[in-house]
């Protein structure tokens, strides 16, 4: 049965999900002339509208983050990633510290609203298939996040898991972000559910995903044993995944 309803909502959903997206394009082009901050609002309001889209069929979204975050404080936020669906609400729950992506470079063109923003947003768009050059990419990446007291946000498993299960974190790029990111914070986030949305591929998508975001108290990055910090930080974010 619910298969069945997700048939006319998916259909629903798409119309309004391209209509955001082509109508924020342009609007991010406009805003983007008046600087950062301007262009950084139509960001936060074209991912607020995403989710809005998303419950259109069930889905709901729940933050646990049971602290406050520090103002001028810099995060590296590392997730385990499920779907392209996690990335809506990572923007919009962490707005407030200005996340920016690591991204495959293939993303920087031909998608309304997300590339733009990808390429002029503060992100950075990597050749998955040059290590040398991504490593060097990530690193004036994470220097100039430093600098203006933004946050990194980067998925270590390098791609979608598609199901509950994570894949092995990849560690180059994200201790690239530490070496040149010193004083910033380590941020989990266990990322749970948000494969449901794609449980039947791109079409039907699947309905009533309670999706949820556990974020986990914030690690100051050690001068020494960095490597073993990371680990428990993998272990922590794997350890929250549910079925």
């Amino acid at each position: 049965m619910a298969k069945l309803l997700s048939y006319p909502l998916s259909a629903l959903y798409y119309p309004v999900f391209g209509s955001i997206l082509l109508l924020f394009d342009g609007l991010q082009r406009i805003t983007y002339l008046f600087g950062y901050q301007a262009h950084k609002i139509c960001v936060d309001i074209l991912n607020f509208l995403l989710l809005r889209g998303l419950n259109l069929i069930g889905t709901r979204f729940v933050f646990d983050m049971p602290f406050a975050l520090e103002k001028n404080q810099s995060y590296i936020i590392v997730a385990n990633h499920q779907s392209t669906y996690d990335i809506p609400p990572l923007i919009w729950y962490f707005r407030k510290v200005h996340p920016k992506f690591v991204g495959k470079k293939e993303l920087g063109k031909g998608i309304p609203s997300i590339s733009f923003n990808l390429r002029n947003g503060g992100s950075v768009l990597i050749d998955r298939k040059n290590p040398k050059q991504a490593l060097e990419k990530i690193k004036a990446f994470g220097e100039r996040l430093a600098a203006t007291h933004r946050s990194a946000v980067i998925f270590p498993e390098g791609t979608r898991s598609r199901n509950h299960e994570p894949r092995p974190f990849r560690y180059a790029g994200l201790m690239q972000l530490v070496e040149v990111m010193p004083n910033a914070k380590l941020l989990g986030v266990t990322i749970n559910h948000s494969w449901k949305i794609s449980r039947h591929g791109s079409f039907p998508l699947g309905i009533g995903t309670k999706m949820v975001l556990k974020v986990h108290s914030p690690i100051a990055i050690p001068k020494e044993g960095i490597a073993d910090t990371l680990r428990q930080l993998e272990e922590q974010i794997k350890a929250s995944v549910l079925p």
